[in-house]
């Protein structure tokens, strides 16, 4: 929760700087870090215990893709990492779905693929916290969103919004993509 760990930062210092917001799970600390699904339900339950609203990704790797084994893992990451908390903390965290194949790769979802995920992700939710909860829950996309998709993959029922990586870094680009939040 707090103390002085080289190259990290805590749920007690984000929270004495008033940044509401912590990304969880992200591909890269995945990755390079090797994160899982019961470190990141840590990672949560600090979040949450001051006051952050953790945005949790998930998503799958190519290859988990071509093998057609995509939902069951993101399914289970949803499941390691949050459902361990009752109704009304779920409501308190956002999700991130991120095809990690589409990010960076110059591939790119088509809005049917993120749709699938997105209510893949909401009936994973309903089912264990009913149909209510999981409406209430944000649902973001996050594999390359760029101004010449943004609008048709905010456009998908289960899409909530976007998480945004490089293409914030240009600002015309990342005014195009608000613009297309509409």
């Amino acid at each position: 929760d707090s103390g002085a760990y080289t190259g990290e930062v805590s749920a007690a210092m984000l929270k004495s700087m008033n940044i509401p917001y912590v990304i969880l799970g992200h591909s890269e600390r995945r990755q390079y870090f090797g994160e899982d699904g019961q470190l990141l339900a840590k990672k949560v339950d600090a979040a949450l215990r001051h006051g952050l609203t953790p945005i949790f990704c998930c998503g799958e790797p190519l290859d988990v893709r071509e093998k057609n084994q995509h939902i069951e893992l993101v399914k289970k990451q949803v499941e390691e990492a949050l459902f361990h908390l009752d109704a009304a903390a779920i409501q308190k965290i956002v999700i991130a779905y991120e095809p990690v194949w589409a990010i960076g790769t110059g591939k790119t979802a088509t809005t049917a693929q993120a749709q699938e995920m997105h209510a893949v992700i909401r009936q994973q939710l309903a089912a264990k916290y009913g149909h209510t909860v999981a409406q209430e829950i944000s649902i973001l996309y996050g594999g390359s969103v760029k101004p010449d998709n943004a609008k048709e993959l905010f456009a998908c029922a289960d899409v909530d919004g976007g998480l945004v990586g490089g293409a914030s870094l240009k600002s015309r680009d990342f005014v195009e993509i608000i613009k297309g939040v509409g």
